[in-house]
Order: C-alpha cells, then sequence, then structure tokens
C-alpha cells in the first residue's frame, strides 16, 4: 500500500495547495522563502480540446521553488490530450501529476473539466487511467465531494481510486457549494474509511487547532493548505512546531523577504495598477488573521499608492504593529 512520508518530527506530510489566481508563481515563491511545507502544487494547466501541449507545458517548471517540490496540475476532458500533456510535464521534470476534479468554475465546467467530471465517475476513471497509464511518475486526484450533491460521493472516490492513483485529496464542498459553507470533515473520514489509497485533507484549515482538528476527527495521511497559508504565510512552520513541542515566533525580517520576493516576481509588463491590487488582495488575506489589522483595513485597502514598493511601504508599518513586533 502507498503511504506519505512524514516529517522527522511526526508531523504528517504538508502540502501548499494549488489556488488560481492569488496563488500563482509571486505567491509561491514568497511561501518558499518562509518554508515549512514538503510539497507544493503548482495552479491548474488547462487542456483544452484544441491544446497545442509543448506551447501551455512550458508554464510548468519543475525547479520553480527548489529544493521544494513542484506538482504539475492539470485539467480537462480530453483522454489522449490529457495523457500526452501529462508525457510532456514529466519530461519537463514534474515528480507528480495531479488530475483537477475540483474546479467549480462554470466556464472549466461547462466544457466538461474539473468537477464536473464528479457528474460521471466511469468517465473520470477514464481519464484518471489515461494518465497512469501514459507516464512513470506518481499520479493523484483532487476532488470536490460532489457537484450538485453527494449522491456520487463514494463512486467517485472508488472510481478514481481503481485508476491507479497513489494518493487522492478531498476538498469536502460540491461544486454547487463552491467555497461558501464550512467544509464537512466527515466526508473527509468516510473517504478515509473506504479507501486504501493515502487520502490528504483539504479545507478550512486556518489555524494550527484546526490542522490538530482535522487529523484527530478525520484521521487523514496528510494536509493540503491553500487559504489558511494566505492568511498567515508561517502555518506551516506552526504546525510543524506543534508536534515538536515548542513554540514558534514568526521573525518579523522573514515576513519582509517574503514580501520582497512577491515583488520580485512580478512580470515585467504588468501594469503598475495590476500589481499594486495583487498586493491589495494579498494583504486583505492577512488582515483575516488580526483584529487589530481589520481596523486598519480600509484606509489600506483604499489607499492610492501609485506602484507596488509604495504600497508595501505604507502598509508594512500597519502589519508590524497589528503583528505586535
Amino acid at each position: 500500500m502507498t503511504t506519505l512520508p512524514k516529517n522527522p518530527n511526526g508531523c504528517p506530510y504538508l502540502i501548499l495547495a494549488p489556488m488560481e489566481g492569488v496563488g500563482d508563481r509571486c505567491f509561491r515563491k514568497a511561501m518558499a522563502s518562509i518554508g515549512g511545507f514538503n510539497e507544493a502544487v503548482r495552479d491548474f494547466l488547462r487542456v483544452p480540446r484544441n491544446a497545442h501541449i509543448k506551447s501551455l507545458a512550458c508554464a510548468y517548471v519543475a525547479d520553480e521553488l527548489n529544493p521544494i517540490p513542484l506538482a504539475a496540475q492539470i485539467m480537462g476532458s480530453d483522454l489522449d490530450l490529457m495523457a500526452e500533456m501529462a508525457r510532456e510535464i514529466e519530461s519537463r521534470g514534474a515528480p507528480r501529476i495531479d488530475l483537477n476534479c475540483g474546479c467549480p468554475s462554470n466556464t472549466v465546467t461547462g466544457r466538461g473539466a474539473g468537477s464536473s467530471l464528479l457528474k460521471e465517475p466511469d468517465f473520470l476513471h477514464q481519464v484518471a487511467k489515461a494518465i497512469v497509464k501514459s507516464v512513470s511518475i506518481p499520479v493523484t486526484v483532487k476532488m470536490r465531494s460532489g457537484f450538485e450533491d453527494t449522491s456520487l460521493f463514494r463512486e467517485n472516490l472508488l472510481a478514481a481510486q481503481e485508476s491507479g492513483i497513489k494518493y487522492l485529496t478531498l476538498h469536502p464542498r460540491t461544486k454547487l457549494d463552491g467555497y461558501g459553507p464550512p467544509a464537512k470533515w466527515d466526508l473527509i473520514a468516510e473517504a478515509k474509511a473506504l479507501l486504501h489509497i493515502p487520502v490528504v485533507g483539504n479545507g478550512d484549515i486556518l489555524t494550527v487547532e484546526h490542522a490538530a482538528a482535522m487529523l484527530r476527527t478525520t484521521g487523514c495521511d496528510a494536509l493540503m493548505i491553500g487559504r489558511g497559508s494566505i492568511i498567515n504565510p508561517f502555518i506551516f512552520h506552526e504546525i510543524q512546531a506543534s508536534f515538536s513541542g515548542i513554540a514558534f515566533k514568526p521573525e518579523w525580517e522573514a515576513l519582509v523577504r517574503y514580501f520582497e520576493v512577491y515583488l520580485e516576481e512580478f512580470p515585467l509588463d504588468m501594469p503598475l495598477r495590476t500589481k499594486v491590487n495583487k498586493l491589495k488582495q494579498l494583504f486583505s488575506f492577512l488582515f483575516k488573521a488580526n483584529p487589530e489589522l481589520l481596523k486598519r483595513r480600509d484606509a489600506i485597502l483604499t489607499s492610492a499608492c501609485p506602484d507596488p514598493q509604495a504600497f508595501i511601504d505604507f502598509a508594512l508599518p500597519f502589519l508590524r504593529a497589528g503583528w505586535g513586533y
């Protein structure tokens, strides 16, 4: 039976989740400067029916976070193209390929990809198996608990497992749920009891306490964290420290470096206003972990800073005071 490694302190394997939009290269590189996680997954690469595979695959860079492994996630519904994409990405050094069965976007599901695969367990099986057969590296699946409801939940789990994947990550919300209602962790426990491959728990892990509760109540083999890492970039270190029985105190210099790396990774041709807005989006998540920062939210997010560095210079003193440095 496949198992996922644990950290030396007994902490389960920790994965930085793929996130469309905010979880881009800028964010991944910034998070890698802080560390604490074992692996990251790139935001999905869409494989449309008219795909030019080599051009699409160029967006994946295996050593982007070196030495932290970066898995590739692909999304589509054409068996031949998905297999071809998987082979191309393997040739570029990917350690793992993940099949997206969770994206809830209507523009995605309307084309038969993402969470729409959950409407037909047999077809989900075919897509996953086509990828598994095409490569020699591990293939995994990230899925939601269903499309409109969970009536096919067990069927989808078994269809994914029987395709030959190494493990499965479950975000226990349906496509219809979006990101609104609380994640139903009991479904992760159900998946863990049903499957003989490892199950990675994902959804609503915003604090160390949440991580401990998910592990305790679901028995999952590893944790994947997305939104919680935007709210608190040190969450992986805090989880690791909880297993070592020590207190973790983030260093202010590490957080400053986090923003420096984020700025360094902006594409040169990105408009200044877009860069400032992306930083504001990042800061809006950071406010959620701190009541003091919430009081300053409007002042920071409505600031008229002309460029990214000006915004950072304006916002960091608020952040430093709010985090007690």
